[in-house]
């Protein structure tokens, strides 16, 4: 085959990565939080209820930013069933998911699971602009982040927690424009409650950073034309715009699939040329930034049949979205997170939906073990080795045929450059069946060794991690990879997800 090339340079960069680009999502779906992160009596379970085994596995997986509480839960929920004494909240049923919500793990406990993760894990937390409004979400910022001396904040304190919460980051609504959220709204509608509420919010903390809802996807009739309108009422109120996108292989076809990179990339220029179409429109300087708070791959269109075919009568934590990925799923995962990387000069968050159990990294079983899925080790190595400047990459790269996105290239790419000079890149090849020789030249980096070459990928392409063999598929090392005279040269093995590390 031939041999896919680029070239680094230091004077060429893309930006530099916020380490939210490496956050996460916890909603009240499925098995995510009840025997998820949250399971009083389990083995591994502290005082609090949180099973160690799975804090270590988030941990390891290195997430920042977690989302909570919703995705579509959030347009149905009522914060102050989640605080106070936990035997006296209420249970309530979720529109969203169909399900019984026991609000036994609430707000306090979502802060605190955070504090156990560690200092840089930041809540972000999604307001229902559903069903609520601005006054709700008033009073959740003042029992979350004021001191003390208003009733709300004291309440907090009452409740045992003495110290603010201080969130910073708030999401102003969930997928508003999808007629499946409870109190979807038009473009109109939303823009000004959005701009209301954070006008307001500002009013007690001007240095909030906020959310303004985008489309559900790129596929949905109001894209851009929401966006649009959303940010002309919202563009000097907000910060960031939402993205989300999920991808699967449609009817078999896996060589589309694994080009789903191609869109997720067009998504976000799209979003980004919208953004700064209206900051022209509006003779403005500011850059809204983008952040990406759903992405994974879902297989969507199974669990849609399944829905129709057994509908749920409202059950206590059901077993909902429990994909199990293979390693072309990983592939693909992985390909998303450089396409990701590869923006990090306008997404400045990014959120993996979701954390445990539900279309999620790690797995759980009620009273069992924990184990991680495929797609737990690229986002853990990006988040390890991806911190840093973005250098620009330009791939020329052998293509291949796709019905859904035309020619793409075999080799997808970037490279980051830590602090310390050493530099990383992240490549995928997406041929099924050859492996993909890779030269890489090297301008001013001064980088002298290879210090490792590691590789996800398996003669099975639909091996995968499951409770009964939780370590079928690891990265594993991979031999043959040189650096001299300035260029870089490997050989990427079929399908396959790639970390080179280079030091000087």
């Amino acid at each position: 085959m031939r041999t896919a090339r680029f070239t680094l340079d230091p004077a060429f960069t893309v930006g530099e990565v916020d380490p939210r680009l490496f956050g996460s999502f916890v909603e009240h779906l499925g098995r995510c939080v009840y025997t998820g992160i949250f399971e009083p009596g389990h083995p591994s379970a502290d005082a609090d209820g949180i099973r160690t085994d799975v804090l270590e596995l988030v941990r390891e997986l290195g997430v920042t930013a977690v989302r909570y509480p919703g995705g579509n839960f959030v347009s149905g929920y009522k914060w102050e069933d989640s605080v106070g004494p936990a035997e006296d909240r209420p249970r309530r049923l979720d529109l969203a998911w169909r399900s019984t919500e026991t609000n036994r793990f609430g707000l306090s406990e979502y802060i605190a699971f955070l504090k156990k993760i560690g200092p840089q894990a930041e809540p972000m937390m999604a307001l229902n602009l559903g069903t609520r409004g601005v006054a709700e979400a008033l009073q959740l910022q003042e029992y979350a982040n004021h001191p003390s001396g208003t009733t709300l904040s004291d309440l907090r304190i009452e409740h045992g927690d003495k110290d603010p919460f201080g969130i910073r980051l708030w999401c102003l609504g969930n997928e508003m424009d999808g007629p499946w959220q409870t109190g979807h709204k038009t473009a109109e509608e939303y823009g000004r409650l959005a701009a209301e509420t954070a006008r307001a919010m500002r009013q007690i903390d001007p240095g909030l950073e906020l959310v303004a809802c985008g489309s559900s996807s790129q596929s949905m009739e109001t894209f851009a034309a929401w966006e649009a309108t959303v940010l002309a009422e919202t563009y000097d109120l907000v910060d960031h715009i939402s993205l989300h996108a999920y991808y699967q292989p449609v009817d078999g076809d896996v060589d589309s699939f694994l080009a789903s990179a191609v869109d997720m990339e067009s998504f976000i220029e799209n979003v980004v040329a919208t953004c700064d179409h209206v900051g022209a429109r509006l003779k403005s300087k500011k850059k809204i930034n983008l952040s990406f708070d759903e992405w994974n791959v879902w297989y969507l269109l199974e669990h849609q049949k399944e829905a129709e075919e057994n509908p749920l009568d409202w059950p206590q934590a059901p077993r909902l979205l429990e994909d199990s990925y293979s390693v072309t799923d990983a592939v693909v995962f992985g390909s998303l997170l450089i396409a990701l990387l590869r923006h990090a000069d306008r997404v400045t968050v990014a959120c993996l939906a979701q954390l445990v159990n539900v279309i999620a990294p790690i797995m759980t079983e009620p009273g069992g073990p924990a184990w991680r899925q495929t797609t737990f080790f690229p986002f853990a190595q990006a988040s390890r080795y991806g911190r840093g400047e973005v250098l620009d990459v330009r791939v020329d790269s052998p293509t291949y045929a796709t019905a859904r996105y035309g020619e793409a290239d075999l080799l997808h790419a970037t490279a980051v450059r830590a602090e310390d000079g050493s530099v990383t890149v992240f490549a995928v090849n997406r041929s099924r069946t050859e492996a993909l020789p890779l030269d890489v030249a090297m301008n001013g980096l001064d980088l002298t060794e290879v210090v490792e070459h590691s590789a996800l990928a398996d003669t099975d392409p639909d091996a995968r991690n499951t409770l009964d063999d939780p370590e079928r598929v690891t990265p594993h090392p991979v031999e043959g990879a040189t650096l001299r005279d300035g260029v870089l040269q490997a050989v990427l093995e079929p399908l396959s997800w790639n970390v080179i590390r280079l030091a000087r």
